[in-house]
């Protein structure tokens, strides 16, 4: 009697669990896979209408763990309850997509847009697909299909973004970035990555654009360590190419920038100081190379 007591508690635990994980969108699948092998399988029968649900987050967690054996049985049962199920066929196009059958994926994925051209999930997994493969400037140019039908998708301009710095195209990813400063003009992460790409790109124009949007993403956040290096470096950089005039100035932020730096790095922990004490004297050696070039 105890034993059962103790089993139905655990399988109304590990119902709870599963449902929180799915309402707060938490992806762990190896905790899913674990919870239905060792707890729910075998009191499946115990969840009612709940149960075609689990059987969905069982699979995705499945997939995600390499466990075809599951995903397959969990796609079986869901086609038999739901046979015309455009959630079952998105599911059944991902195991084809872990299986590596990348030609039976696209196929599957081609009749969903067939059937509905705004279907977003069918359009963003051909592009996974084409990832998968390595084929880059076929993804971009997917992708670029897609955003014409979802211009407002921010994700997916990001990722547009980040295909085109894999092929080095780097203005058209800049213009990404731009868009979705334009959308989002408060995010600092969006100004700093367009600074990023412009510090790449490197000559005197960009280079002083790139100082203007860590400039800006520092304002938005003033404990971005990250975009306080790069007003630091990029103002450097102008600093050593540019006239006096010009030089002085960028001299004075990459000064800001670095006592920033310094006033940041007084709250590290004490393991960490020997290694940012070397980042530190490497700003300051800089600063002081600028200075005497300038002096001279």
């Amino acid at each position: 009697m105890t034993s059962i007591k103790c089993a139905n508690e655990l399988s109304v635990e590990a119902r709870n669990h599963l449902r929180r994980m799915r309402e707060d969108q938490i992806r762990d699948g190896q905790t899913v896979v674990s919870l239905w092998e060792d707890v729910l399988m075998s009191e499946r029968n115990k969840l009612g209408e709940e149960l075609w649900t689990v059987y969905e987050q069982v699979c995705v967690a499945a997939l995600d763990c390499c466990r075809i054996d599951i995903s397959e049985t969990c796609i079986e049962l869901l086609k038999a309850k739901f046979p015309r199920s455009v959630r079952v066929k998105r599911l059944l196009g991902m195991t084809y997509e872990a299986q590596e059958r990348y030609n039976k994926a696209t196929e599957l994925y081609d009749e969903l847009i067939k059937d509905d051209e705004t279907n977003m999930f069918a359009r963003k997994r051909k592009v996974a697909i084409l990832k998968a493969q390595n084929k880059t400037v076929e993804a971009i140019e997917e992708l670029n299909r897609y955003l014409k039908l979802f211009m407002t998708d921010f994700e997916a301009w990001m990722e547009l973004c980040d295909l085109y710095l894999a092929v080095q195209d780097y203005t058209k990813a800049a213009f990404c970035i731009e868009e979705l400063i334009m959308s989002n003009p408060h995010n600092h992460l969006y100004h700093q990555k367009l600074a990023e790409i412009k510090y790449t790109m490197g000559d005197p124009d960009n280079m002083a654009i790139a100082r203007t949007y860590f400039a800006q993403a520092i304002k938005l956040n003033p404990n971005s360590v990250r975009s306080l290096y790069g007003c630091f470096l990029a103002s450097c950089n102008l600093a050593a190419s540019s006239n006096r005039k010009d030089k002085q100035s960028n001299i004075k932020y990459a000064a800001w920038a670095a006592q920033q730096l310094k006033e940041k790095y007084t709250t590290v922990q004490p393991e960490d100081l020997t290694n940012q004490t070397r980042v530190l004297e490497s700003i300051e050696r800089v600063l002081e190379s600028l200075t005497e070039k300038t002096a001279n």
